[in-house]
């Protein structure tokens, strides 16, 4: 699949036409053009829970569905996503990778768009606060033996796995799943620096939604999440949906990591994308979208989960932490495509995953007017 595509370069705003062929970008030039769209790599995003009615965690799931939650994420611009199952019974887990791996199987789109699945839980705290909306019966000890089971399920479909560090146990998964080449993040947890930073001695390479799924109290030091933040071998993933973070919190936990340690993840679910109301869910019950795509739990102040994507995310986290656009694109781009065989890149030789959209400082969302997913143009407003 063969194409160009015209508009601006996210760097320094001026004319570029990107040229792709076999799936692959071939030409980056500069030339004259004086229109208002950008031109970037597509969004990639670890973290997906759903999105429009699509729950992959509601126990139901099929290929079919898969599909459909794919192409809605593609009107967003991401072109590349983890599928994240939560805490459940084995069988429940193992049903949906497996239903993941049969769409991927059946449409060479999705086995493109979706390189793995992200597995956050079982093997949490199971504690109020640190379990977050994950169950509480199906929470685990760590158990290599069950990951195995997914990866004969799935055909070694599990790439990143979210584990609590708070036991010797735990740290041993971490180092036998570093082994296998599944990524570690951390999260959903209460464990203790020391815990922390010996989980990232066993390879663990990544922080889940920092400063999100930890209890309301905390001592002001130590704590896990400024041993997270202080530790140079995790590369922290972010909510920015204006809702999981402060500004002030967001601006200060990028500060201290870098834009190089951090990222942004969507950590979308279900409701995302509908009309605001009470929906109830298999997972965490009844809950409320708000119209500013706020999910909450109705007539409390807590989070429900997420329900703007990243094309939001990179919008408002520019404005919320200062940053220009290319440094909030590239939160969603390159530095989640890092942990995914290198995707989200717009250079020679790279996957032919691109965006066209346009961004004005201050806006809510990038407004995406094409999606390329790897020299096909998926998307078109």
């Amino acid at each position: 699949m063969s194409g160009q595509l015209t508009g601006r370069s996210p760097q320094d705003g001026k004319g570029i036409r990107v040229s792709f062929d076999a799936g692959v970008i071939t030409v980056i030039e500069p030339v004259d053009y004086d229109g208002e769209y950008f031109i970037g790599p597509g969004l990639v995003d670890l973290q997906v829970n759903g999105y429009f009615g699509f729950d992959l965690n509601d126990h139901a799931l099929t290929p079919e569905r898969v599909g459909q939650l794919t192409r809605k994420l593609f009107e967003h611009g991401v072109t590349t996503y983890l599928p994240t199952l939560i805490t459940a019974s084995e069988q429940s887990l193992i049903a949906a990778l497996t239903a993941n791996a049969a769409a991927r199987e059946a449409d060479p789109l999705l086995a493109r768009a979706i390189p793995g699945v992200h597995v956050e839980g079982p093997f949490i705290s199971p504690h109020d606060g640190a379990r977050g909306a994950h169950p509480k019966d199906q929470v685990r000890a760590p158990d290599l033996a069950e990951v195995e089971r997914w990866q004969v399920a799935s055909g070694d479909l599990v790439r990143i796995v979210t584990l609590s560090p708070h036991s010797n146990e735990a740290i041993e998964l971490t180092r036998s799943l570093t082994a296998m080449g599944i990524h570690v993040a951390l999260g959903h947890t209460e464990a203790t620096p020391e815990q922390i930073h010996a989980a990232a001695e066993a390879g663990a390479v990544l922080s889940t939604h920092l400063g999100n799924g930890a209890p309301a109290l905390l001592p002001r030091h130590p704590n896990f999440i400024w041993a997270q933040l202080a530790d140079d071998r995790l590369t922290a993933s972010f909510i920015a949906d204006g809702h999981h973070l402060p500004a002030d919190t967001l601006k200060s936990m990028l500060r201290v990591k870098g834009l190089g340690r951090a990222l942004l993840v969507s950590d979308v679910a279900a409701p995302g994308g509908l009309e605001p109301g009470i929906y109830d869910q298999p997972i965490g019950g009844r809950v409320q979208l708000w119209p500013d795509g706020r999910l909450g739990t109705p007539g409390t102040p807590f989070l429900a989960g997420a329900a703007l994507t990243l094309d939001y995310c990179v919008a408002r986290v520019a404005g919320m932490a200062g940053l220009t656009l290319a440094e909030a694109l590239a939160l969603a781009t390159t530095a989640p495509g890092r942990f995914l065989d290198g995707r989200g890149r717009l250079e020679l030789g790279a996957v032919a995953d691109l965006i066209v959209f346009g961004w004005q400082p201050g806006a809510d969302r990038l407004d995406i007017r094409t999606t390329v997913s790897g020299g096909e143009v998926v998307w078109q407003h």
